[in-house]
């Protein structure tokens, strides 16, 4: 009779590991969740490193002269030297 309840025990403890590992906190499903939300997490950290990067590259060439300036003058807010004509072009 001991060697029963002993095996209902152990069969019961196994039933509750087993359901913890696949539905309760830091089972399977949820780990495999995580993980896709840390690929995203990655993912868009790498798309802000490459921004970050460029806005570094456009601070050190305004940093280092005039040209980078007079092109930002020139693209985004149209402005032109004295004697130039302003023509723009618009497509379909």
């Amino acid at each position: 009779m001991g060697a029963r309840v002993a095996t209902m025990v152990l069969l019961a403890l196994l039933a509750l590991l087993q359901l913890q590992l696949w539905t309760g906190r830091g089972s399977i499903p949820d780990v495999h969740q995580m993980r896709e939300k840390l690929d995203a997490l990655h993912a868009a950290n790498a798309q802000t490193q490459i921004a970050n990067e460029r806005l570094r590259s456009e601070v050190a060439d305004l940093k280092k002269g005039r040209d980078m300036i007079e092109e930002k003058a020139r693209m985004e807010l149209g402005m032109v030297k004295p004697g130039e004509i302003y023509v723009q072009v618009t497509g379909k």
